[in-house]
């Protein structure tokens, strides 16, 4: 195109935060000679005061074009079109007066993002937005000086809703989850089926859809067949149970989440132009959240030394796993396998061997192999 993209410009001692932005004809177009974009950190659940709203649109009508994006792809505020200059007072400015920060770009760590969570959300399992905010202290480093072989990103849902898509979005993806029973109220069980409450909390009343059927629109859409109606109450194998949220939207009335709340671990996920779209898989089926997280912190440290050591640049964490395996990202986090990690059996199956699980090791006498193995 006629644009430059990327690179060349920034801020001292930043390697991310500012995309350059060149014309290819300054002298035919001189008001967008320079137009870079700016990428700042949104707080965690994007919730903004009118006043810091305020601030940042006067500060950006000063230093820049007026052009605002809210939110790109990570979840930034985009900021578009300035000129070189005019970084360095927007930084200043941003960071001692507004108390804010550049979001990340290139091949570092993305800016973390969150959805509400526990502070708006029945369904939260976890405090989401206490997590990113922790993990994005916790790593400004990895924020702002690009060291990975690709992006990174971290997204923080607070359950299977997914109200930052982090499993199909987010290199590292943690999602909040249950592990004891579904809690199920059965007089309003029995009032969603008699109609006195309407399904998906009344946001399809516009129209008359007729009576609500609890077996057509709840229990023959559960994935894993695992609830059913009898003698008028409705029953669910939790063992079964994937946790796909679709049953407690229908019914949030009737059906509440378990009391033994933590989070699930993801990994790989991403929307690559070539391979196509690539949801995360499974790194750790349940966690408790504790308070210093030092468990996830090692869980991510483990993964980016396994990917810094091993991945080609401009690889992103779900292609390494294709090409190596998922058995190499839990052996590289520590952690023993077990059957969540496993979609389904594989129709060829074959093990593989370590060294040390084979008695002698890979090399043999020959002469002593032969006796037992005669041609």
């Amino acid at each position: 195109t006629h644009w430059k993209h990327g690179g060349f410009v920034g801020v001292f001692g930043y390697g991310g935060g500012v995309f350059g932005r060149y014309c290819d004809q300054p002298q035919m177009f001189p008001g967008v000679a320079h137009f870079h974009t700016i990428r700042v950190a949104q707080p965690a659940g994007m919730y903004y005061t009118t006043e810091f709203l305020k601030q940042l649109c006067d500060l950006w009508e000063m230093r820049g074009s007026g052009l605002t994006n809210m939110h790109g792809a990570p979840g930034d505020i985009v900021l578009l079109g300035t000129t070189t200059p005019q970084l360095e007072e927007f930084y200043f400015e941003l960071t001692h007066k507004m108390n804010n920060d550049l979001g990340g770009s290139g091949s570092n760590l993305r800016t973390p993002a969150s959805c509400l969570g526990d502070s708006r959300c029945e369904w939260a399992c976890y405090d989401t937005q206490e997590l990113c905010y922790q993990m994005t202290q916790e790593y400004q480093d990895e924020l702002h000086r690009p060291a990975f072989p690709y992006k990174f990103k971290f997204k923080f849902d607070g359950c299977p809703n997914g109200c930052v898509a982090s499993i199909a979005r987010s290199d590292m993806s943690f999602i909040g989850t249950w592990r004891d029973d579904i809690r199920i109220d059965q007089e309003a069980v029995a009032a969603y089926i008699g109609g006195e409450i309407q399904p998906n909390g009344g946001a399809h009343a516009g129209k008359d859809w007729g009576a609500f059927d609890i077996q057509k629109e709840v229990i023959d859409l559960c994935p894993t067949e695992c609830m059913w109606l009898e003698d008028g109450k409705l029953k669910i194998n939790n063992r079964e149970c994937t946790r796909c949220m679709h049953c407690l939207n229908v019914m949030p009335r009737a059906l509440r989440i378990g009391n033994d709340r933590g989070l699930s671990i993801l990994v790989g996920a991403q929307a690559p132009i070539l391979e196509g779209a690539q949801m995360g898989s499974l790194l750790v089926p349940f966690m408790k959240v504790g308070e210093l997280y030092d468990e996830i912190k090692e869980i991510i440290e483990g993964i980016w030394e396994w990917w810094m050591e091993e991945g080609k640049n401009r690889e992103r964490l779900g292609e390494l796993i294709k090409r190596q395996g998922l058995a190499k990202a839990i052996a590289a986090v520590g952690l023993t396998p077990v059957p969540q990690h496993v979609m389904e059996p594989r129709h060829n199956p074959y093990i593989f061997w370590k060294e040390e699980d084979v008695e002698g090791g890979w090399d043999r006498d020959i002469a002593d192999y032969r006796k037992h193995h005669q041609r």
